[in-house]
């Protein structure tokens, strides 16, 4: 039988902050445009879609929801008919298994995957594909974000770490019993992931960082600097996540706060809804469902 070890997560709302925007048909927003139903989503077994912006530029892979034991496998069929080698995946996400995780990871970067963080926003009637920059990145997502052979996380994105913990101890992780064999699982999982880190580049500052949240405290939110810190940002432009078609045809890149670069700056790219008020943290781990802040029924007899 197997046991699968979780990262905690968290789920919040979103709230409208800023804009980024690029040239083009492609526009990242600040805003909570059409997004309300990825709160939902993002409790749920993680999901991918396909959002096409052509002729423009290429498209992504939008990945919502926790990473669960059978996300691998189901990446797997959603690329069998896809050329996804160098594609950028855009993540909401709230973490998940972690073996799986790191299965999947390596998946991507051996398709030389770019990653992000956001809410994509599929086009209607003409409109813009969008990704909303008003996202989080929790837990294992954020060694999902690690495996991108180029990672990109605007301003506005959440990215948060937390420790391992056994899945279905992690609501009152102090009042739990733990086994030698427990321990020996989460061992032998760090060292797992520990190893993945540096071979997708990571620094030992983000196992250092994650590692020393437990459960029952608030997931860390990495700074700026931390993202720095941690190598988990490799740029700081958007357009090399979401380049054009055509290389010749650079799109034009800048913060909200800054003055537009061109006239065909997108400044306000969607309709933007009142920002909603965040939760207080809440952290949940099932043995057998990944975590996602609102937990998944599922047993709590760990399996080998």
């Amino acid at each position: 039988m197997r046991l699968s070890l979780k990262f905690g997560g968290s789920v919040l709302l979103c709230a409208a902050a800023l804009c980024i925007a690029l040239t083009g048909p492609v526009a990242i927003s600040g805003g909570s445009a059409h997004a309300g139903g990825t709160l939902e989503e993002r409790k749920l077994p993680m999901r991918f879609t396909w959002v096409a912006c052509q002729p423009n530029c290429r498209g992504w892979v939008g990945a919502v929801g926790i990473v669960t034991a059978d996300t691998p496998k189901e990446f797997d069929e959603f690329s069998r008919t896809r050329q996804l080698g160098g594609a950028t995946v855009v993540l909401d996400s709230s973490g998940g298994s972690v073996n799986d995780a790191i299965a999947l990871g390596r998946r991507w970067r051996n398709l030389g995957i770019l990653t992000t963080v956001g809410t994509s926003i599929d086009p209607h009637n003409g409109d813009r594909a969008q990704v909303v920059s008003q996202a989080y990145c929790e837990s294992m997502c954020v060694f999902l974000l690690l495996s991108g052979k180029t990672r990109y996380v605007p301003n506005g994105a959440h990215v948060r770490v937390h420790q391992i913990w056994m899945g279905d101890r992690a609501d009152d992780a102090r009042a739990a019993s733990y086994s030698a064999q427990d321990l020996m699982i989460v061992e032998r999982d760090i060292g797992r992931l520990a190893k993945y880190t540096f071979d997708m580049g990571g620094a030992g500052d983000l196992l250092s960082l994650a590692l020393s949240v437990p459960p029952w405290e608030d997931l860390h939110e990495l700074s700026r600097e931390e993202l720095q810190l941690t190598n988990l940002v490799t740029t700081d432009a958007v357009a090399e996540v979401f380049s054009p078609n055509d290389s010749a045809a650079t799109a034009a890149v800048a913060d909200a706060s800054l003055k537009p670069v061109q006239d065909r700056f997108v400044s306000e790219a969607v309709s933007v809804e009142k920002p909603l008020p965040a939760p207080k943290v809440t952290k949940t781990a099932e043995a057998l469902v990944p975590t996602g802040g609102v937990a998944v029924t599922a047993s709590t007899q760990p399996q080998r």
